[in-house]
């Protein structure tokens, strides 16, 4: 006798107390099997696929494409065997327990294209015992979209806000992939002639949702409950410059300014311990860090996210630069997992990719201290008493002045300034 069993949305991790229904990978009617994923949602961190911890026949799917459903809210119910029955709700003769009992979640992953098996219907060899009983009415949900050459969220998002039909666009992307720009010109076809006609001026006001939410949040947490100051330095970067090319013209991975910087800030971490900090929630003391969790600011279709390189005090600039590497690819895919973007003790911003100079960055709390890096150009500069033209780039040091005092901060930072001038500087830290 088949039973009819609920499987609420899980916790996701981190804090998230909700996610937004991206697509549905299994309809009402559907054959699944245990830990099957059946729906692709998008929290606050990344775009994962959910399994289900149930297996039988898919009854009820609650929740449209872009609802916010809540932690612990219904998201699926599945009609799975009973004692006749195995585990995956099919009639098979094996040995497995009663898939009345609940199984635990085996977990979630980032979602792939490739990930999640083919869907069976219901209907032929079934098993009598689900098949002869009745099927617990479903809840109406509305249909399941048509799938589209589509991975970005955000395009997902654009597309639904401004009543944009993905399905009856082409894609400028590889394999007619539809990209934001494609969106986007769609829209302004849409709005062109609404443009013409004389309308009223108005606003429009955009929800605070997903990850542009939970980075107001952060910010405006940061920006009140921490004192944070500013110092900044310029530097000469050519050397620093030098060594990557020289670097670059052996074998072996690649090595990126962003790498050579990273391993500049864990050896800086090294002889000022106390930046790599945070103060305990209730202000009750300071916590050192053991080890150096190096977050970096990435730029997404999703926005702005701070992948995170473990244990990065333990890695050489080469294997640093292979780590940044794939983090920021997966930042680009929208594949970055919770645990990826979660748990740093200091963050690298190197805002200098947008053209800019200086920035007094909001620290990314409860982290204590940000080292900013500015583009990195061709100035005139005082070099060994001559006027000559060299790459030059600001760096600027923002940090918790709750955690040291400016003489702290101005050294650590004198320290990094000397290393870009002086790479040579670390082979003392080897």
């Amino acid at each position: 006798m088949p039973v009819v069993r609920e499987f609420k949305l899980p916790d996701l991790g981190e804090g998230l107390t909700g996610a937004e229904v991206v697509r549905w990978m299994v309809e009402v009617g559907d054959v699944i099997a245990v830990d099957q994923p059946v729906v692709e949602v998008e929290t606050a961190k990344a775009v994962v696929e959910v399994p289900c911890p149930y297996g039988g026949v898919v009854t009820a799917l609650f929740g449209a494409e872009g609802e916010e459903i809540a932690v612990g809210a219904p998201l699926v119910t599945v009609a799975v065997a009973g004692a006749a029955g195995s585990a995956t709700g099919l009639s098979s003769g094996s040995d497995e327990p009663d898939a009345a009992v609940e199984r635990p979640l085996v977990g979630y992953g980032v979602a792939e294209p490739a990930k999640g098996g083919r869907r069976a219907r219901v209907g032929g060899a079934l098993p009598v015992a689900v098949a002869a009983a009745p099927v617990a009415a479903a809840v109406p949900v509305a249909a399941v979209p048509v799938v589209v050459p589509v991975i970005s969220p955000l395009v997902r998002r654009t597309a639904r806000e401004h009543g944009i039909d993905l399905a009856a666009l082409t894609g400028s992307g590889p394999d007619g992939l539809i990209m934001r720009a494609d969106v986007e010109r769609a829209v302004a076809l849409a709005d062109a002639p609404a443009a013409a006609a004389p309308t009223a001026v108005g606003g429009e006001v955009v929800p605070l949702r997903g990850l542009r939410r939970t980075i107001a949040e952060k910010l405006t947490r940061s920006h009140q409950e921490i004192p944070a100051a500013t110092c900044w330095v310029d530097a000469d970067a050519t050397g620093l410059m030098a060594l990557r090319a020289q670097l670059n013209r052996t074998a072996g991975p690649k090595v990126s300014v962003l790498a050579l910087l990273a391993r500049i800030c864990t050896t800086a971490l090294a002889r000022f311990p106390e930046l790599n900090s945070s103060v305990e929630p209730d202000g009750s003391g300071i916590r050192r860090h053991a080890g150096v969790n190096l977050g970096f600011a990435a730029q997404s279709d999703r926005g702005l996210v701070v992948p995170v390189v473990r244990e990065a005090h333990l890695l050489g600039t080469e294997q640093l630069s292979v780590e940044l590497a794939r983090l920021t690819e997966s930042a680009r895919a929208g594949r970055l997992t919770p645990a990826e973007l979660t748990g740093g003790t200091f963050t690298l911003n190197n805002y200098g990719v947008f053209g800019v100079d200086g920035s007094t960055p909001i620290l990314n709390h409860p982290e204590a201290a940000m080292l900013g890096v500015g583009r990195i150009v061709a100035k005139p500069w005082v070099h060994e008493g001559e006027l000559a033209v060299r790459q030059v780039t600001q760096l600027s040091f923002t940090f918790d002045h709750r955690v040291c005092d400016g003489g702290t901060a101005g050294g650590f930072l004198r320290y990094v300034a000397d290393c870009v001038e002086q790479p040579g500087m670390l082979l003392r830290q080897l």
